[in-house]
């Protein structure tokens, strides 16, 4: 293996693995407060990508309920991406008022509430369908500014090209990361949240109000899943109202992974995935889909828990 193929792989994981972390912590803070996984998440995931694509183009296709609309103005990335994160927690916020909510207060098994979400999740990309039809979006060349659009190097007389968007998205995907390690463990907000996570009953005791906690964990998580999908649509296109689907799969599969409810393991869990995917040989690329479940299966048959999951000890 020549360095300049190793160092090229290396980059496409890392840029792809940081965002399936950031889509997978989204379902890591909803499973650790509420023990059910969130089916609406790559719904939401979808969403924030066509809201963002909505707000830094301006206008939409040719086919559905909004064809040969336009917005009376268009953003500049960077605040058309923290736009679209924020629409997309705040469908967060309503597919826990729909969904979760309800359920809960009847005490209804939780297998109702993961039926629910995934109830949800069809309305929401079904409704988009209707608004946008089901043609490919892609976010304009130019929409980075004057950036180029890759950068080449030369290494023992052969080429590394790095696209711009790679280096985005990866400078995006850290940063957010960080943001979040530091506010789940260095702020009030954050520590209540663990604490809700920790046991409800006893964090309610003292003091801490479950439900608004509850709520803010579901914004927080859609804003996460939109970010995700907008620097998804943003290096391969939204391909429809559905992308997000094989997606959503993907990210059970990288907190499944990574240890259930383990916020280090999502991230671990990503990046683990996206290197497997970066150096899967060429020959085998139409199977790229399947790593996430053979990497996935292959680490579960020897450590059950997770790569950071804590074993579960059963008392008699």
């Amino acid at each position: 293996m020549n360095i300049v193929y190793f160092l090229q792989n290396i980059l496409n994981g890392l840029s792809i693995g940081s965002v399936y972390a950031i889509f997978a912590l989204g379902y890591t803070l909803v499973f650790s407060i509420l023990g059910i996984i969130n089916f609406a998440h790559g719904a939401v995931f979808t969403l924030g990508a066509y809201c963002t694509y909505a707000l830094a183009v301006g206008d939409f296709g040719l086919n559905g309920l909004l064809a040969g609309m336009s917005l009376p103005f268009s953003l500049p990335f960077p605040l058309a991406l923290l736009g679209g994160s924020i629409m997309a927690g705040c469908v967060g916020v309503l597919v826990e008022r729909l969904a979760f909510r309800p359920l809960r207060a009847k005490g209804a098994d939780p297998l109702l509430a993961l039926v629910s979400s995934l109830g949800v999740a069809l309305i929401l990309v079904n409704c988009l369908q209707f608004l946008v039809g089901a043609e490919i979006y892609s976010f304009p060349s130019g929409i980075f500014g004057s950036l180029p659009m890759a950068m080449i190097f030369k290494m023992d007389g052969k080429i590394l090209a790095v696209r711009t968007v790679q280096l985005i998205i990866l400078g995006v995907s850290l940063a957010m990361l960080l943001v979040m390690a530091w506010f789940m463990n260095r702020t009030r907000m954050g520590k209540a949240l663990q604490a809700t996570a920790e046991n409800p009953e006893t964090a309610s005791l003292l003091g801490i109000n479950v439900d608004r906690y509850i709520l803010s964990t579901f914004f927080i998580s859609g804003a996460l899943g939109g970010l995700a999908g907008t620097l998804i649509g943003a290096s391969f296109g939204l391909a429809g109202p559905y992308f997000g689907v094989s997606y959503g799969l993907k990210g059970l599969a990288v907190i499944v992974l990574g240890g259930l409810g383990s916020i280090p393991g999502a991230v671990l869990g990503g990046l683990v995935i996206g290197l497997g995917e970066a150096f899967l040989p060429p020959d085998y690329s139409s199977m790229k889909e399947a790593v996430a479940f053979v990497m996935l299966f292959v680490i579960l048959l020897a450590r059950p828990q997770g790569l950071l999951g804590q074993q579960t000890i059963q008392k008699v």
